[in-house]
């Protein structure tokens, strides 16, 4: 069943993530994994910065760090590759 979570949190915070920095949009797939790799990225810089955790708004907080990650990672890409 965590698998499913790991989807609906990714599909989230890939969207959020999109509309956030704009520009062109992915597939669901896309998203879907740009949430999921957002969140690794996210739970590191949160870690490294030693912020805060879940508590009972859990749920919540995975999406908010899931989706600043996606948007570093949407940051990053725009920077390395600029057309």
């Amino acid at each position: 069943m965590d698998w499913i979570w790991w989807i609906v949190v990714g599909a989230i915070a890939g969207l959020l993530a999109q509309w956030l920095m704009g520009g062109e949009r992915g597939g669901w797939i896309v998203t879907i994994l740009l949430g999921i790799v957002g969140a690794w990225v996210g739970g590191f810089v949160m870690k490294f910065f030693e912020l805060g955790g879940a508590g009972p708004g859990a749920f919540w907080w995975s999406i908010l760090v899931a989706t600043l990650g996606a948007v570093i990672l949407l940051f990053l890409k725009q920077v390395l590759f600029k057309k």
